[in-house]
């Protein structure tokens, strides 16, 4: 499996990388937020741009990418719209939702963009190709805010991804009890050994999923979430505390 490679961070390769969400709803917000970075474990930026006032201004979202890039230096900018369907913050059409990845990736100010897969094979297949285009990165998601479904609809979920052009595919489930969360490693596992050709992201949220976040690198998973202020998801756990237990795993692997 080949790692991907953004800015100077191999996702896929070695430790899970740390993925830091900021979701501030202006843009000082936002970028005061990024310039406290420096300080912390932290190896890509998520910019959760749902949460953000303006985000129906494409203008405003550029500049403030623009603001963004320039507060984190090197540090890999993944641009994420979560939608209300998969747990967002906001409604959006479809064809708002393409445009607005395609204008943020071909403005240059981020890496990678997070893209609804199951959204629709035509919407999606068109945010890829445009996005693809410009040299950025595909991270293919899918989210199951109230449930865990089956092994093999995890595997199937996360293959089709891989099969739309994806870089990265990513799942996160939400267990209702602890076999869901054995559920979900052992569809990662699955994944990573017998399917996947390039590096994928799950997770189980929650309290009781936590365990999933920690042990990426023992069932394949190359990417974590921690919260450096505000959690973007249930189950996130502070940067630093990821970190140490991250570096206890990998040196025991």
């Amino acid at each position: 499996m080949n790692p991907v490679v953004v800015r100077n961070v191999k996702i896929g390769e070695g430790m899970p990388k740390i993925c830091v969400p900021i979701v501030g709803t202006t843009k000082d917000a936002i970028v005061s937020e990024a310039k406290t970075f420096d300080s912390i474990p932290v190896d890509v930026v998520e910019w959760r741009v749902d949460w953000f006032d303006d985000v129906f201004d494409t203008e405003k979202v550029i500049e403030a990418a623009k603001e963004l890039r320039e507060a984190l230096g090197e540090t890999p900018i993944l641009f994420t719209f979560r939608t209300s369907k998969e747990g967002g913050e906001k409604a959006i059409e479809d064809d708002t939702y393409a445009a607005l990845n395609i204008a943020v990736a071909q403005s240059g100010y981020v890496d990678l963009v997070d893209v609804e897969a199951f959204t629709g094979d035509e919407v999606v297949t068109h945010i890829l190709e445009e996005v693809h285009k410009v040299g950025v990165k595909v991270v293919g998601s899918n989210h199951h805010f109230h449930e865990t479904p089956a092994q093999s609809d995890i595997v199937a979920r996360l293959c089709k991804m891989q099969e739309l052009g994806c870089d990265i595919p990513k799942i996160a489930v939400m267990p209702q009890n602890k076999k869901d969360v054995l559920t979900l490693l052992a569809a990662t596992l699955e994944m990573s050994e017998e399917h996947a050709d390039r590096p994928i992201i799950t997770m189980s949220m929650s309290g009781t999923g936590v365990v999933s976040r920690l042990a990426g690198e023992t069932f394949g998973s190359a990417l974590t979430f921690g919260a450096a202020k505000k959690a973007s998801a249930p189950g996130q756990i502070g940067v630093n505390e990821l970190e140490t237990v991250l570096k206890i795993m990998h040196q025991s692997i």
